[in-house]
């Protein structure tokens, strides 16, 4: 057995181990996940979770590797989740993104994990949220979580980040994908990449279009503001921190901070609860109740919901 407070004592000190050690008990359901979430909470709360999605090939990783960069020059501690597409071969991460921020990986303030999706749709992995509290009470001030880049499902990071980054490129139809996608409701932040490229200033114009046309703000509330970057160069991303402090500072101020956090909560206390319904009713397959059910209802004796009513009474009674 590990000896979890020592280990997340280790954790706040930031050993970037024992942080890792902790976020493979969450990535592998580990039975003292519970004892793990139970010392974490009391520590968790205060990291700034900033979600950045897009559709592939737009330079998740690199603007997620500039931020790190900006956000250490201000003498933050970065923690990033990066999550990749699992391999359909061992079920992990293909470490993509981390090849990518290698410049930061003997910084001991910068915690880079990269995390598999394992099948799991939305752009995120499962264990997203537990991961974000592990590096929250290791003391990060600022949480970067760059989804996989699987397009249009990838709405799922809105209900993981205080605020969310959506970016686009010149010339790979990001002004249709938004439209179709809808990213145009879940960003805070609007990010065009590769400005140099042509066709930028075209795309930051229809973006802005969109987003006007997709408006019924009142007086106070925020609008997302549209920036152009050259995240290779570095160019822009003091501009984009400007953006994300200014958010935070909104949110902060009118009481958005604090509900977009009690949604989150809740959305992970339903998806724990959920789960472990799904596995409760896994064990009735081939039961003999269920057996006895389906065939009344095959017999037309009984309609099926009144048979899952009877089934969900057994197994949750």
């Amino acid at each position: 057995m590990i000896d979890v407070p020592t280990l997340v004592e280790q954790a706040r000190e930031g050993r970037p181990r024992a942080v890792a050690r902790l976020i493979s008990l969450v990535e592998g359901a580990s039975p003292q996940l519970r004892e793990v979430m139970a010392a974490l909470a009391p520590l968790s709360g205060k990291a700034y979770v900033v979600g950045l999605t897009g559709s592939p090939g737009v330079g998740k990783s690199t603007s997620t590797s500039a931020l790190v960069t900006a956000y250490r020059r201000l003498g933050k501690r970065v923690g990033v989740l990066a999550v990749d597409p699992s391999s359909p071969f061992s079920g992990g991460a293909l470490l993509g993104d981390r090849v990518r921020m290698q410049e930061h990986a003997t910084d001991p303030e910068v915690f880079i994990r990269s995390m598999a999706t394992r099948g799991h749709l939305g752009g995120l992995a499962w264990s997203a949220p537990q991961a974000i509290r592990v590096l929250d009470a290791a003391g990060c001030d600022v949480i970067l979580v760059e989804t996989v880049g699987v397009g249009q499902s990838e709405v799922e990071i809105a209900a993981q980040a205080d605020t969310t980054v959506v970016l686009l490129a010149p010339g790979m139809g990001d002004g249709i994908q938004a439209a179709k996608a809808g990213i145009l409701e879940i960003g805070d932040v609007y990010v065009v990449n590769k400005a140099d490229r042509d066709g930028a200033d075209a795309t930051a114009r229809e973006l802005n279009h969109m987003l006007g046309l997709g408006e019924a703000r009142q007086a106070g509330d925020w609008r997302p503001p549209i920036v152009k970057t050259v995240a290779a160069k570095q160019e822009g991303i003091d501009e984009v921190v400007e953006a994300l402090e200014k958010h935070l500072a909104w949110m902060a101020g009118n009481g958005e901070l604090a509900a977009r956090r009690v949604r989150r909560a809740a959305q992970e206390v339903e998806a724990i609860a959920v789960t472990a319904l799904r596995q409760r009713f896994g064990d009735v397959h081939g039961d003999k109740h269920l057996d006895a059910l389906a065939r009344r209802v095959a017999d037309g004796e009984l309609d099926p919901y009144a048979a899952a009513d009877q089934l969900i009474a057994a197994v949750t009674g």
